[in-house]
Protein backbone atom coordinates (compact mmCIF):
# COMPACT_ATOMS: atom_id res chain seq x y z
CA UNK A 1 0.00 0.00 0.00
CA UNK A 2 1.19 3.49 -0.76
CA UNK A 3 0.13 6.83 0.69
CA UNK A 4 1.36 10.14 -0.70
CA UNK A 5 0.72 12.60 2.11
CA UNK A 6 0.79 16.31 1.38
CA UNK A 7 0.52 18.76 4.25
CA UNK A 8 -1.91 21.39 3.03
CA UNK A 9 -3.38 24.74 3.99
CA UNK A 10 -6.49 23.63 2.11
CA UNK A 11 -7.50 21.04 -0.49
CA UNK A 12 -10.56 19.99 -2.48
CA UNK A 13 -11.70 17.37 -4.94
CA UNK A 14 -14.20 18.01 -7.73
CA UNK A 15 -16.17 15.59 -9.91
CA UNK A 16 -18.32 16.82 -12.81
CA UNK A 17 -17.85 20.46 -11.73
CA UNK A 18 -19.12 19.72 -8.21
CA UNK A 19 -16.89 19.91 -5.13
CA UNK A 20 -17.42 16.61 -3.34
CA UNK A 21 -14.83 17.01 -0.61
CA UNK A 22 -12.76 19.80 0.89
CA UNK A 23 -10.67 20.50 3.96
CA UNK A 24 -8.77 23.36 5.49
CA UNK A 25 -5.48 22.65 7.25
CA UNK A 26 -4.48 19.00 7.23
CA UNK A 27 -3.36 16.29 4.82
CA UNK A 28 -4.42 15.54 1.27
CA UNK A 29 -3.61 11.85 0.86
CA UNK A 30 -3.38 9.84 -2.36
CA UNK A 31 -3.97 6.14 -1.61
CA UNK A 32 -2.89 3.22 -3.77
CA UNK A 33 -3.42 -0.47 -3.04
CA UNK A 34 -1.91 -3.61 -4.56
CA UNK A 35 -3.03 -7.25 -4.60
CA UNK A 36 -1.06 -8.16 -1.44
CA UNK A 37 -2.66 -5.44 0.71
CA UNK A 38 -5.20 -6.19 3.42
CA UNK A 39 -6.90 -4.53 6.39
CA UNK A 40 -3.95 -5.21 8.72
CA UNK A 41 -1.65 -3.29 6.37
CA UNK A 42 -4.24 -0.52 6.06
CA UNK A 43 -4.42 -0.24 9.86
CA UNK A 44 -0.65 0.11 10.08
CA UNK A 45 -0.59 2.78 7.36
CA UNK A 46 -3.45 4.79 8.92
CA UNK A 47 -1.82 4.65 12.34
CA UNK A 48 1.52 5.85 10.99
CA UNK A 49 -0.08 8.65 8.95
CA UNK A 50 -2.16 9.99 11.82
CA UNK A 51 0.78 9.91 14.25
CA UNK A 52 3.28 11.55 11.88
CA UNK A 53 4.71 14.67 13.48
CA UNK A 54 5.02 16.81 10.37
CA UNK A 55 3.29 19.99 11.52
CA UNK A 56 5.25 22.93 12.84
CA UNK A 57 5.22 23.98 16.48
CA UNK A 58 5.69 27.56 17.75
CA UNK A 59 9.44 27.31 17.08
CA UNK A 60 8.93 26.17 13.49
CA UNK A 61 10.03 22.57 14.15
CA UNK A 62 8.00 19.63 12.84
CA UNK A 63 6.89 18.29 16.22
CA UNK A 64 3.10 18.24 15.96
CA UNK A 65 0.73 15.53 14.75
CA UNK A 66 -2.52 15.97 12.85
CA UNK A 67 -4.48 15.85 16.12
CA UNK A 68 -2.20 18.45 17.71
CA UNK A 69 -3.16 21.00 15.03
CA UNK A 70 -6.81 19.94 14.61
CA UNK A 71 -6.19 19.04 10.97
CA UNK A 72 -8.49 17.26 8.55
CA UNK A 73 -7.96 14.57 5.92
CA UNK A 74 -8.87 14.52 2.24
CA UNK A 75 -8.47 10.91 1.06
CA UNK A 76 -8.26 10.22 -2.68
CA UNK A 77 -7.93 6.78 -4.28
CA UNK A 78 -5.04 6.75 -6.78
CA UNK A 79 -4.25 3.45 -8.55
CA UNK A 80 -1.55 5.18 -10.61
CA UNK A 81 0.72 5.10 -7.54
CA UNK A 82 1.48 1.57 -8.74
CA UNK A 83 2.53 2.60 -12.25
CA UNK A 84 5.46 0.59 -13.58
CA UNK A 85 7.51 2.59 -16.08
CA UNK A 86 10.43 0.17 -16.55
CA UNK A 87 9.55 -0.91 -20.10
CA UNK A 88 8.77 1.55 -22.85
CA UNK A 89 7.07 4.88 -22.40
CA UNK A 90 3.55 3.77 -21.51
CA UNK A 91 3.10 2.91 -17.82
CA UNK A 92 1.74 -0.47 -16.84
CA UNK A 93 -0.73 -0.66 -13.98
CA UNK A 94 -0.81 -4.43 -13.48
CA UNK A 95 0.73 -4.02 -10.00
CA UNK A 96 -2.30 -2.03 -8.78
CA UNK A 97 -4.88 -4.00 -6.84
CA UNK A 98 -8.06 -5.12 -8.60
CA UNK A 99 -10.77 -2.43 -8.41
CA UNK A 100 -13.16 -4.32 -6.09
CA UNK A 101 -10.43 -5.05 -3.56
CA UNK A 102 -8.89 -1.57 -3.84
CA UNK A 103 -12.28 0.09 -3.31
CA UNK A 104 -13.03 -2.07 -0.28
CA UNK A 105 -9.66 -1.12 1.25
CA UNK A 106 -10.19 2.55 0.39
CA UNK A 107 -13.58 2.53 2.16
CA UNK A 108 -12.03 0.66 5.10
CA UNK A 109 -9.30 3.33 5.38
CA UNK A 110 -11.91 6.11 5.30
CA UNK A 111 -13.90 4.41 8.09
CA UNK A 112 -10.78 3.90 10.23
CA UNK A 113 -9.75 7.54 9.78
CA UNK A 114 -13.24 8.74 10.74
CA UNK A 115 -12.83 6.91 14.06
CA UNK A 116 -9.80 9.07 14.90
CA UNK A 117 -10.02 12.33 12.95
CA UNK A 118 -12.98 14.73 13.24
CA UNK A 119 -12.87 15.97 9.61
CA UNK A 120 -12.44 13.30 6.92
CA UNK A 121 -13.43 14.03 3.32
CA UNK A 122 -12.96 11.81 0.29
CA UNK A 123 -12.78 11.63 -3.46
CA UNK A 124 -14.89 9.33 -5.64
CA UNK A 125 -13.38 5.91 -6.34
CA UNK A 126 -12.93 5.24 -10.06
CA UNK A 127 -14.11 8.69 -11.15
CA UNK A 128 -12.25 11.37 -13.08
CA UNK A 129 -11.42 13.96 -10.40
CA UNK A 130 -9.78 17.34 -10.20
CA UNK A 131 -7.77 17.79 -7.03
CA UNK A 132 -6.73 21.25 -5.91
CA UNK A 133 -4.48 21.99 -2.98
CA UNK A 134 -2.19 24.50 -1.39
CA UNK A 135 0.78 22.39 -0.28
CA UNK A 136 2.11 23.85 2.96
CA UNK A 137 5.89 23.89 2.96
CA UNK A 138 5.87 22.25 0.47
CA UNK A 139 5.78 19.13 2.59
CA UNK A 140 5.18 15.72 1.00
CA UNK A 141 5.79 12.27 2.50
CA UNK A 142 5.53 8.92 0.72
CA UNK A 143 4.55 6.00 2.96
CA UNK A 144 5.03 2.55 1.45
CA UNK A 145 3.89 -0.49 3.43
CA UNK A 146 6.93 -2.38 2.13
CA UNK A 147 9.12 0.10 4.01
CA UNK A 148 7.29 0.29 7.36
Amino acid sequence: MRFVIQRVQRASVTVDNEVIGKIGRGYMVLIGACEADDEAIADKMVDKMIKLRINEDAEGKTNLSLADVGGGLLLVSQFTLYANCKKGNRPSFVEAGPPDKANALYEYIIARCKERVPVVEKGAFGEHMQVELINDGPFTIVLDSDRL
